[in-house]
């Protein structure tokens, strides 16, 4: 997807004998947002706008080290024997040639795979040297600049991370502002360039802050004038989709946990001191109702006890979640944080970090794996409801925002005529479609268009490959269901077997909660072999449960909404 960027100029902080000023031009592409303010406290802002940059540019995927000046070392050990062999490998295959009756046929085919092995590791080397040496340049090349949203009551910055594994969204009260002037509610990109991460730096308590959209930015109506700044990013269809899924992960149900100061320090203390060999390297929250929390850190099996906190749930869980590494953002703000909910789906899920500041929170959002962005995993989909919405119902519940951009669960079910359950999987359906945003913080829902125009789920991108592949082998009927016993505490224990497209069959165990929700499974294919459910389940694990779903068997809109939801 292309999305067209305009800025007037470059935004940055603008220095005057009465302080400092913050401008950030946003997009003219988009409707009119602007916003002028003075800052309060400029240094929790400071902070917490920088952790939310550590974001944007966090990239854990694996990066083989630099070997180049050893390379260039044995480069010149070897060039006198190389030229040796270079003149004798010349002069023998001019012999050959001579004596042959017909001329060799060229090698096209190998000259064409050493020419695109040789164009691709050059444009690696090239963007690895833009990261080390001309940051200003290879930001350029990152998915699309920060999202700004102006509302009623606050501020807030999203931002996706490079690797597409982090999500981040920074919410500024209004209270933490003074002196507002030119407040044009809505949502705009704003150029956030490395220059402007550097003046961040140095704002101070002793120096008025003044924050600033620029509002005259918009009076310019003539396109591809010299004070503009012309960008057209073409957005990954991974990265696209990736942002939205965030969006209805956000809206999904979840367990929250509550954690102090002390115990994220604990958690960042112990990661600087120890570096995992082998794996597992997850963070395990050991949950019992009415007892205190604790967290575990693996391989070490290292406990933090928390006496302060106690799990407020109903059921005796473990839960392990991984991306630990990427908590190191929040260290700048452990000075600033009053206290930090932590959200958690499951095992293996997405898990949300919510810092609250004064007057400022920061979401941190991290997927399952680093490797395993929120494009990767079906799993995800088997939390979403059971069922389709139609354009009707979506467009009563979009409807009711005009009247109020900000709602909770509450005034949303007596705005307008819906279902409880049929109202939580349309808004899940519309922060898919990127129009609303949970604000996990405040428990409520935000009218919020991520995109100047509203999305469609052809633009967002298709299903992975093993879901689509379920719906195919789910259509051919192949699934026979061998064993299917309920317990006592509503799990369900399914043996099926199912035949592929090859008449290969594959036998399956899956182990389903009370949710319909795959716990644990088992599959003989390749897929789940290599991943098993860490890249979600497979698709004939997917094909049985959607078959168990499909019968009627499986829990129903209402069913989902009264266990899971609440």
């Amino acid at each position: 997807m292309e999305l067209p960027l305009s800025y007037s100029r470059r935004s940055g902080i603008q220095q005057s004998i009465s302080g400092l000023a913050i401008a950030l031009a946003p997009n003219l592409r988009r409707d009119r947002v602007s916003y002028r303010g003075q800052l309060i406290d400029p240094l929790v802002f400071r902070e917490a706008i920088s952790a939310l940059h550590d974001v944007v540019i966090n990239d854990l995927r694996y990066k083989p080290k630099d070997k180049s000046a050893y390379q260039a070392y044995r480069a010149s050990e070897s060039s006198r024997l190389s030229a040796i062999r270079t003149e004798t490998a010349r002069a023998t295959t001019a012999e050959l040639k001579s004596q042959l009756l017909e001329p060799m046929p060229p090698n096209l085919e190998g000259d064409f795979r050493k020419a695109r092995d040789h164009y691709w590791k050059a444009r690696q080397q090239y963007s690895n040297h833009l990261l080390q040496h001309d940051r200003e340049l290879w930001r350029l090349m990152m998915p699309c600049d920060p999202v700004i949203t102006v509302a009623e009551d606050c501020l807030f910055f999203e931002c996706f991370s490079a690797d597409e594994s982090s999500y981040g969204c920074l919410t500024v009260d209004r209270d933490a502002f003074q002196n507002e002037s030119d407040v044009a509610l809505g949502t705009t990109n704003v150029d956030y360039s490395w220059g402007l991460y550097e003046h961040f730096q140095k704002l101070r308590s002793y120096r008025n802050t003044n924050f600033e959209i620029d509002p005259t930015g918009f009076d310019v109506s003539t396109e591809g004038a010299d004070s503009h700044r012309e960008e057209k990013i073409d957005l990954p269809n991974s990265w696209l989709r990736g942002f939205m899924q965030l969006q209805s992960a956000m809206v999904l149900p979840n367990r929250r946990v509550q954690l102090t100061r002390e115990a994220v320090y604990s958690i960042l203390a112990f990661l600087n001191r120890n570096r995992a060999a082998r794996a597992p390297r997850a963070l395990r929250f050991e949950l019992d109702p009415g007892k205190p929390i604790a967290l575990v850190m693996e391989p070490w099996e290292k406990r933090i006890e928390l006496p302060n906190s106690i799990y407020r749930g109903v059921r005796t869980e473990s839960i392990r979640v991984w991306g630990r590494d990427r908590l190191h953002v929040l260290a700048r703000m452990l000075p600033l944080m009053e206290s930090v909910d932590v959200h958690l789906m499951g095992t293996g899920l997405p898990s949300f970090w919510v810092v609250r500041m004064p007057k400022m929170r920061l979401v941190l959002a991290l997927s399952g794996w680093t490797t395993n962005n929120w494009t990767g995993a079906s799993a995800l989909q088997q939390l979403a409801p059971p069922g389709s919405i139609d354009e009707t119902t979506l467009t009563a519940i979009a409807g009711a925002f005009r009247a109020s951009p900000k709602m909770t669960f509450e005034q949303l079910r007596n705005a307008v005529a819906i279902d409880p359950p049929v109202l939580a999987a349309g808004l899940h359906r519309l922060a898919l479609l990127g129009q609303l945003i949970h604000d996990m913080p405040a428990q409520s829902y935000r009218w919020r268009q991520v995109m100047p125009a509203p999305l469609t789920l052809d633009q967002i991108g298709q299903e992975d490959t093993e879901t689509r592949e379920a719906v195919r082998l789910l259509a051919q009927s192949t699934i026979k269901i061998v064993r299917d016993e309920v317990s006592d505490s509503n799990s369900r224990l399914v043996e099926a077997t199912i035949r592929d497209r090859w008449n290969a069959e594959k036998k399956t165990e899956l182990l389903l909660d009370s949710n319909g929700i795959i716990q644990r499974g088992k599959c003989n294919c390749s897929h789940h072999f290599k991943n098993a459910l860490r890249m979600g389940p497979c698709r004939h694990l997917q094909a049985v449960r959607n078959q168990l779903v499909n019968s009627g068997h499986a829990v129903s809109m209402d069913q989902w909404f009264r266990s899971f939801w609440n």
